[in-house]
């Protein structure tokens, strides 16, 4: 059994989560605290993943990664770096697709903390950033651990996207969800059930760690 997409579903997800992190922080702060009438406007931007077909998504994301587009002639001229059917084009496309999935918990998390707390931090002379990483995160880990590992879990889990912006190259693009389309394809059911099980039992597992571990805030703080 080769263990290649698996192995590089992991590192898409892990390397997505890490970048959409860094990312959605700001955006989910901001969401939380204004009141601006553009809120409502970013708020769908940022959800339209959810509802567009992974068709359309890739489709766009295609055209703006290939050598067609400003962004990917900079790349494959200046940088000499091909965004289309690589692993950078991947990571790209799949920070696109799960965005929605990274920020949305930030945000509730943020804007179920008491106002009171970051007031208070503001007048003991904090800054936004110290506000943040010192009173808002450790005071939302249910919300926290949930947009994380769902973003994982759901950039292990993509199909369309991926195959429509990097194909299936051996080793540099074919994850598990297109490894088991092509199984298909194939009619290499067998393998296919491996593959699909296999699937099965890691989604199940990450989605039963987060309900565990909010379960157990929930008991430990009595909510």
């Amino acid at each position: 059994m080769d263990f290649t997409p698996f192995i590089l579903s992991f590192k898409l997800a892990s390397l997505t989560a890490f970048i959409l992190f860094i990312i959605s922080l700001p955006l989910a702060w901001y969401l939380s605290q204004t009141d601006s009438k553009l809120k409502p406007f970013l708020e769908a931007l940022t959800a339209l993943p959810i509802v567009l077909p992974p068709s359309v998504l890739g489709f766009y994301i295609l055209w703006a990664l290939s050598y067609n587009s400003p962004l990917g002639a900079f790349f494959e001229d200046t940088l000499g770096v091909k965004l289309v059917f690589s692993f950078t084009g991947l990571v790209i496309a799949s920070c696109f697709y799960s965005l929605p999935f990274m920020v949305q918990p930030l945000q509730s998390g943020f804007e179920s903390i008491n106002k009171n707390m970051l007031e208070a931090s503001y007048i003991a002379g904090k800054s936004t950033l110290q506000t943040i990483f010192l009173i808002a995160l450790p005071n939302m880990k249910p919300a926290l651990i949930t947009a994380i590992i769902v973003t994982f879990a759901h950039t292990v889990g993509e199909f369309g996207v991926v195959l429509m912006v990097g194909g299936s190259i051996p080793g540099e693009t074919k994850v598990a969800s297109v490894a088991i389309y092509e199984m298909v394809e194939m009619m290499d059911y067998s393998m296919a059930h491996l593959y699909s099980a296999i699937m099965i039992g890691i989604s199940f597992v990450v989605l039963l760690s987060v309900y565990l571990f909010n379960a157990q805030h929930n008991r430990k703080f009595g909510l």
